[in-house]
């Protein structure tokens, strides 16, 4: 079943507190985008925002990352499924066993569980750096391979990774996509980007935008802009 595009949209809310994180919410909760709350939102507000969003009848992915020892992560999730949000994350790199607790979690829940692969920020050179051998792609799919061994259900990976990942797991895994940006944008901490309508001509199921959205003169109209691309795209 084909989904509306504005429901492919994962608005990143990266405000550092409530009132300026509600003033962007506000206007979008009607549209059907999610809204991802990361780490600066909710350590300065907690899980109120997660209800206010859902007060607003719009969906919430949290994403905290979480990359501990196993029954730490598991825990974790389970706090996660009991905010009721609809995804969130753990980092792949924790390895199997975290990574099959924290979907067991989830489970029997409306809970998406997301495996971090590399992160956008993070190119070739970054990860040799920090010891890692592998090409960026060859990374993603080692770490989505080892997920989907794990009974994980999708995975959060560059646009570049994308026909790579369909190649490999079909539409086995939901792939979310960060690294997003409208021609023209400034790519900002960004390495590996496409336009929304290159990662979803891809094959991404939802696209994570942040600054092109919440930095716009008008976030609602930079919103349907994307939208449209999207729609045009698919």
């Amino acid at each position: 079943m084909s989904v509306p595009a504005k429901e492919k949209i994962i608005v990143a809310i990266d405000s550092p507190d409530l009132k300026s994180a509600l003033a962007l919410i506000s206007p979008l909760a009607g549209e059907g985008c999610v809204f991802k709350i990361g780490l600066q939102l909710f350590t300065a507000v907690g899980p109120s925002i997660i209800k206010e969003i859902q007060a607003l009848g719009a969906r919430v992915f949290l994403d905290l990352k979480f990359h501990d020892i196993p029954n730490t992560a598991k825990e974790a999730v389970k706090s996660a499924v009991a905010l009721g949000v609809d995804m969130t994350t753990i980092h792949l790199a924790g390895g199997p066993a975290m990574v099959s607790e924290s979907v067991a979690a989830a489970e029997n829940s409306k809970t998406l569980v997301l495996g971090v692969t590399v992160l956008t920020s993070m190119d070739d050179e970054t990860l040799d750096i920090v010891g890692i051998p592998r090409p960026a792609t060859d990374q993603v799919l080692y770490l989505a391979e080892m997920g989907a061994n794990c009974r994980l259900r999708g995975v959060v990976a560059s646009p570049h990774e994308i026909t790579p990942l369909r190649e490999e797991f079909g539409h086995g895994l939901v792939i979310v996509t960060p690294g997003v940006r409208p021609a023209g944008s400034d790519k900002g901490d960004q390495r590996r980007v496409m336009t929304p309508g290159e990662a979803v001509r891809c094959g991404a199921d939802y696209l994570v935008i942040g600054r092109p959205i919440t930095a716009a003169a008008s976030p609602h109209d930079a919103f349907l802009w994307i939208a449209d691309e999207i729609s045009e795209a698919t």
